[in-house]
């Protein structure tokens, strides 16, 4: 082999020994940038916090989080599913009655804009917001205590205690609600970051809630979980200890009257105008014509002879998954429906909440059976369906009711809206009762259960027959009179400071069944 070659050969093993290096260099850049991700993916959410932290100080995100997260969330699913329980398997009521007291439990949130207006305009002590937080978890203790250490309780006074309960979470909620929005006016630049950490720990929550609740109520007993509930209403007491507020001197107590008047005047005159009467009348009778009767619909899927008999756990499970429905139903109308305009997309979200009922009418006739699906299965899907197109139902009027707030009284205004909501969602619950009442669908009877949910899919469909009453506008525009838009009318509430609360998560419970 003569030297050229030998030098030919040197050369070739140099260029594959360099080759080899800039392949090794390149996996080891490409393996450090996917830990790298890996990395931040999980540090994100952290310094994500940390920042919120530094930014708003640590007391109002623990507050956040105890509220929305843990009292709202977490013990908003634990009570839900422990009272199905608790009303049919310890009071023993029919399932039309037990309709019937789910709404009553629920009245605390259709008077929210009173406890909104409290918080504001009546400070104790000096604080707006310390004293309101320290009474709404001792409410919460208190109730929960005493039914979960009485076993033969009468019917009057369980739900005494459990609508004390249910009041204890609207008053920390409204609260919360306020300090949230004291703080977006200081820093605006967080205000989308405050309202993704109230959304997140509310829905991370619900989500934990619901998959423990089935379990827990099999393990202890309805009462059982009503003992632990007092221990979100205790977090909700130290809230009111650590939480950082400035207290209020030389308070007029006696301009308390003339500044509440001054907001009822307000949102009368506001209500007087067709341009807002006319959505809020569609809101009310949308929720209140599509009827509820869930708790029949449990106590078939629990009890009923031929019926599935899910167990607890099961009950639980079936919720959890419905939760992450209602969250991706959120998620499609961010970032592909929030564009279309009001009066189209109501016009299908409401033909496909009467047309999702029919799943349903399919589980009870034991149709789903007939073609190979299980039970389990099927009513997953039912109610994660049903929950998705009743998020994405309830977006749009979200967003509408935010255009009919006039300036100066935006956050009252907004709770009066909520409420006018509530009270849709109350005269449905009713009405589902006397429906299950009518049709004698009892703890053991449910051969009527079809009939009552075909009306029920019906009634949902009527209101698209109203919807003249929705303006055609898409959510980029204005829907208030240029005089009404541009006045600049306050209710003496606010008094100078940053004070107009938002009343923003004001539904209790906005997803029927």
């Amino acid at each position: 082999m003569g030297e050229e070659e030998k030098l030919q050969i040197i050369h070739s093993e140099r260029e594959e020994a360099k080759l080899q290096n800039i392949h090794s260099e390149d996996e080891e850049v490409q393996e450090s940038e996917h830990n790298n991700g890996i990395c931040s993916s999980i540090c994100a959410p952290v310094n994500w916090f940390k920042m919120l932290a530094t930014e708003l100080h640590w007391n109002f995100v623990f507050s956040v989080v105890i509220v929305y997260g843990v009292s709202q969330g977490l013990g908003g699913a634990f009570s839900r599913i422990s009272t199905e329980y608790y009303m049919k398997d310890v009071q023993k009521v029919q399932p039309s009655e037990s309709q019937v007291y789910s709404g009553i439990t629920s009245i605390p949130w259709m008077v929210k804009p009173l406890w909104g207006l409290l918080t504001d305009a009546v400070p104790i002590l000096g604080y707006r917001r310390r004293p309101y937080f320290l009474f709404a978890g001792s409410l919460g203790v208190v109730s929960m205590l005493f039914l979960s250490l009485h076993k033969n309780l009468h019917i009057v006074l369980a739900l005494l205690s459990l609508t004390a309960g249910s009041a204890a979470v609207a008053i920390a909620d409204v609260t919360v609600d306020a300090c949230v929005a004291q703080n977006s006016g200081s820093h605006p630049s967080l205000a989308a970051d405050m309202q993704s950490l109230c959304a997140l720990s509310s829905s991370i929550g619900a989500l934990v809630g619901f998959s423990l609740s089935g379990i827990l109520v099999h393990l202890l007993g309805p009462m059982g979980v009503y003992g632990l509930l007092s221990i979100p209403a205790g977090l909700v007491i130290l809230v009111g200890v650590l939480l950082k507020e400035s207290p209020t001197h030389n308070f007029a107590y006696q301009q308390v009257n003339q500044n509440l008047t001054d907001a009822a005047k307000a949102m009368w005159n506001t209500l007087k105008c067709p341009e807002v009467w006319r959505p809020c009348l569609y809101m009310y009778l949308s929720f209140a014509v599509s009827v509820d009767i869930q708790e029949g619909m449990f106590y078939w899927a629990t009890d009923a002879k031929g019926g599935p008999h899910f167990s607890k756990e099961y009950i639980g499970y079936i919720s959890a998954v419905a939760s992450i429905g209602s969250l991706l139903g959120a998620i499609l109308y961010q970032y592909g429906l929030k564009d279309h305009s009001f009066r189209d997309l109501l016009f299908w979200t409401q033909l496909l909440f009467g047309l999702s009922g029919m799943l349903d009418l399919v589980l009870v006739l034991r149709l789903n059976l007939k073609i190979g699906i299980p039970d389990y299965f099927f009513m997953v899907m039912d109610a994660s369906v049903t929950q998705l197109v009743g998020r994405l139902k309830w977006m749009p009027l979200l967003v509408l009711s935010s255009k009919l707030c006039p300036p100066g009284i935006e956050g009252t205004f907004f709770a009066l809206l909520m409420s006018i909501d509530n009270t849709g969602l109350l005269t449905s619950t009713w009405f589902g009762g006397l429906l299950l009442h009518v049709f004698k669908i009892t703890r053991t009877k449910f051969h009527n259960l079809w009939l009552a949910i075909l009306i029920r899919n019906i009634l949902r469909i009527t209101p698209l027959f109203i919807l003249f009453l929705i303006p055609r506008s898409d959510p980029n525009s204005s829907i208030l009179p240029d005089e009404m838009s541009d006045s600049k009318e306050t209710t003496g509430t606010s008094a100078t400071q940053n004070e107009n609360i938002e009343l923003v998560a004001l539904v209790h419970n906005m997803d029927t069944s």
